[in-house]
């Protein structure tokens, strides 16, 4: 399928082939990089090194939102939570980052990439709305909720005034709730993932998002099971139905730990020992109908990608 993602300032169009998105982590705690580019000269030059690896976007995170991690809202404030159908408890926990400490962090490293490179194109990973408004204003692109808009019930009006592109995620619970998920039938897994991203679209569309602008994510390892992130990357090509395209974030994620465990002795492959499950992982995801890929690894990433998509190309010639 290919169709245009509608951004602030510019449309993509996707599905001609894979766009990589580089992971840009501004946090101390992220479970992939462990806060090497916490200091913002760190992170710009991390940031340019992916731009010039291939990558497509970057998408930046001053937040992490890693399995047991709570999530907060802005400073002396409570965020609104929306409605989702899968959320069993959409009660607030503790405070973790405020948008202020957010933002401290963000901000600089978003500013010093765009005044190194004025045409990147950047999202920011984020489900607060002060947040969003913030980083819009200083020149991104996208906001890429992981809640799917339904942990600030004003992401959506201020996505929709800045006419941003979006992302969104299904999130099944909260990141302190992940381990404690009951385990779903592969049927059910699917009708679950697909009913929270419905809802998400239908909240955006209510908030006055236009349809081109929405991508949407299954959310890998975001309250899945281990073996349940597997049957969502075999049937994510059933998602398409939603009519809007793809992306897929599985790269370094625990599940594919746990899978590589016969190597190490039983015990999950460390993060740093997951880069080529990553990729197999990732070329799954493109085979089964992703536009766009996330990744920690960007040109590893690049060159799996022009495979899959050969691999596409090839599916489709007749003669």
């Amino acid at each position: 399928m290919v169709t245009s993602w509608r951004l602030r300032t510019r449309t993509i169009e996707l599905g001609r082939r894979t766009l990589v998105m580089g992971v840009v982590n501004i946090t101390p705690d992220s479970f992939s990089d462990g806060g090497a580019f916490l200091a913002p000269d760190a992170a710009v030059a991390h940031a340019l090194s992916l731009l010039d690896e291939g990558a497509d976007l970057l998408d930046l995170g001053a937040e992490s939102t890693r399995p047991g991690s709570r999530t907060g809202g802005a400073a002396g404030s409570e965020l609104t939570p929306g409605v989702c159908p899968n959320d069993k408890n959409p009660s607030l926990s503790a405070q973790a980052v405020s948008s202020d400490e957010e933002l401290a962090r963000l901000l600089p490293v978003l500013e010093g990439i765009l005044k190194a490179r004025p045409d990147a194109t950047l999202s920011v990973d984020t489900y607060k709305a002060a947040t969003a408004r913030a980083a819009l204003n200083a020149g991104a692109e996208i906001i890429n909720d992981v809640s799917g808009f339904f942990w600030d019930s004003e992401m959506a009006p201020v996505c929709a005034e800045a006419g941003c592109g979006v992302v969104l995620m299904h999130t099944r619970g909260r990141p302190e709730q992940w381990r404690a998920q009951p385990r779903l039938e592969p049927d059910e897994l699917l009708d679950t993932v697909r009913e929270g991203l419905a809802e998400s679209l239908k909240v955006a569309s209510v908030g006055g998002i236009l349809p081109e602008a929405v991508v949407l994510d299954a959310g890998y390892g975001f309250g899945k099971r281990f073996d349940e992130n597997f049957v969502l990357l075999a049937r994510q090509a059933e998602l398409m139905d939603l009519g809007r395209p793809l992306l897929a974030g599985v790269s370094r994620k625990s599940f594919l730990g746990r899978a590589l465990a016969p190597l190490y002795a039983g015990s999950d492959a460390p993060v740093e020992s997951r880069e080529t499950a990553s990729v197999a992982a990732l070329v799954a995801s493109i085979l089964h109908g992703a536009s766009i890929v996330r990744v920690h690894a960007v040109r590893p990433a690049v060159e799996a990608a022009l495979i899959a998509d050969a691999v596409l190309a090839g599916g489709t010639t007749t003669g």
